[in-house]
């Protein structure tokens, strides 16, 4: 029996040797294959990682050249002072309206004040009340009048035709 006995507890002591001292191969197994997963992962990741960096440094520097550029606009026009185009109310802003003038105008050309009003987009009274002083032009009428003074009466003639004057 005491052989039996000693034969015992040398399982005992033998099974908690192989449970405490002895790795799980389990546990090794899985971690092994946690690691290699890993590792392939990462490399299969690293390309991805690399192209986004670079993507990501091209696309600062096209923001940098961008700015480069709009600050080189601003300075540009900031020395030009000229606009991209000019409208009419633009091209009349440096001329003066007088009453005279005007009435010296459509007198030259040989138009009575319908066919003055017409050409402009006026009424005849309007005409009138800028020859009496009691109204003057808006600048996009004034750009017409400019217009109309570089012209000869022929010219002018031709306009009123078009237009359906008398």
């Amino acid at each position: 029996m005491l052989h039996g006995q000693s034969h015992r507890r040398y399982d005992l002591s033998e099974r908690f040797l192989i449970e405490n001292t002895m790795p799980n191969i389990a546990q090794i197994l899985k971690d092994e294959i946690a690691r290699i997963s890993r590792r392939e992962i990462k490399k299969a990741t690293a390309v991805l990682h690399r192209s986004s960096a670079a993507y990501r440094k091209e696309i600062a520097a096209l923001k940098r050249h961008i700015a480069g550029l709009e600050r080189a606009l601003k300075e540009s026009n900031k020395r030009t002072k000229t606009p991209a185009a000019t409208s009419e109310a633009d091209e009349a802003a440096g001329h003066r309206f007088s009453a005279q003038g005007f009435r010296t105008l459509r007198r030259r050309l040989g138009l009575s004040a319908p066919q003055l009003g017409k050409l402009l987009g006026v009424s005849e009274q309007s005409i009138y009340n800028w020859e009496s002083k009691t109204s003057t032009p808006r600048s996009m009428h004034l750009a017409t009048i400019v217009r109309l003074r570089s012209m000869g009466k022929r010219e002018v003639a031709r306009l009123v035709e078009t237009k359906g004057g008398k």
